[in-house]
């Protein structure tokens, strides 16, 4: 196993590497550059930069070079002094830009991963054994809806319901009286209150479709020949779920870790527009727009690594979930 860990380890850096060269060439396809949306931006409020000023601001940040040579100073600056670059749109360190919004962005996307796998798994083990009942189809009906429901509408749903019911349409992630404010219990608590909205409506989506795939893998598995011998036996019913149909339906669930991350990231930047919370997304969002691109690149390789991490410890819980993978694994190494 630590032999397979060491070589998929080996294996991510010239994936993510190439991974970046494509991201950095994406955002570059758009024409025009930051300059352009700089000038476009004092023309809207009645101002003006000459042509001369436009090449020396060009000069300065470096976009008068080929795209490849940008990207090279940029990854070399990385490698040498962990400099992800300037961003042109903050004026500010690409890291001082990250370090500001990452904290909350990992506070929200932590607790919505939570949420989506404490609740989807119960359920979708609860659906399969109680099929066909009533909980089944109100967790059914549920599922469907929370799939057919847009994120940022829901979100406009529960702000209303939070502002007639407790006077507080719950926008952002703390209070004003809290905000900037020293660590407490009274800011902590505060802030998981904050969290109900967002954890909710990012977490839902993913919760629901969860629920279908836990649900129907269970009740594959529930049917085959050894659970049925099992009961055969006499061996009980809580027993024979944990071991038999339940580390079997899991898989699919566990496959998924690495795309939920990135999915849970990248799909909570509307809500997080809607909701006014302070994490990475809407800060992407504008990043691309303004053609900032290494603030967007500095980003989008952060989620192409995220990713590849997410894979990875998705393999390593499967081979110990699953005793034939394992097996296997072992086999080839």
């Amino acid at each position: 196993m630590l032999k397979y860990i060491f070589r998929r380890i080996l294996v991510m850096i010239p994936v993510v590497l190439a991974i970046t060269v494509i991201v950095f060439w994406i955002i570059q396809l758009p024409p025009g550059d930051y300059a352009d949306t700089h000038v476009r931006q004092l023309q809207a409020e009645g101002e003006s930069l000459s042509l001369a000023d436009q090449e020396r601001l060009r000069e300065r940040y470096g976009l008068d070079q080929p795209w490849y040579q940008q990207y090279l100073t940029w990854m070399w600056g990385i490698l040498t002094q962990g400099d992800l670059g300037y961003s042109f749109a903050y004026n500010r360190p690409v890291t001082a830009v990250i370090d500001q919004y990452m904290a909350t962005t990992l506070i929200v996307a932590g607790a919505s991963m939570l949420f989506t796998y404490l609740v989807a798994i119960p359920i979708g083990v609860y659906s399969a054994v109680k099929q066909y009942s009533l909980g089944d189809y109100v967790f059914t009906t549920i599922g469907f809806l929370g799939m057919a429901t847009p994120n940022f509408l829901l979100a406009i749903i529960l702000m209303y319901l939070s502002y007639v019911w407790f006077g507080d349409p719950m926008v952002g992630l703390q209070s004003p009286e809290h905000a900037g404010g020293e660590w407490s219990l009274a800011r902590v608590l505060d802030l998981l209150k904050h969290l109900v909205i967002p954890v909710v409506v990012i977490g839902t989506a993913s919760t629901c479709e969860l629920i279908r795939v836990m649900r129907g893998q269970m009740l594959e598995e529930m049917a085959k020949p050894d659970v049925v011998t099992a009961r055969a036996k006499g061996v009980k019913e809580s027993r024979i779920l944990r071991k038999y149909p339940f580390r079997a339906a899991v898989n699919p669930v566990v496959s998924t870790l690495g795309w939920s991350l990135t999915g849970i990231f990248t799909g909570s930047t509307i809500t997080a527009i809607v909701l006014n919370l302070p994490t990475q997304g809407p800060v992407m969002l504008d990043a691309l727009l303004a053609q900032d691109m290494y603030l967007a690149g500095a980003w989008l390789g952060f989620m192409a690594i995220l990713t590849v991490i997410g894979t990875l410890i998705s393999d390593i819980l499967l081979a110990w979930l699953d005793p034939r993978i394992r097996d296997e694994r072992i086999a080839r190494s």
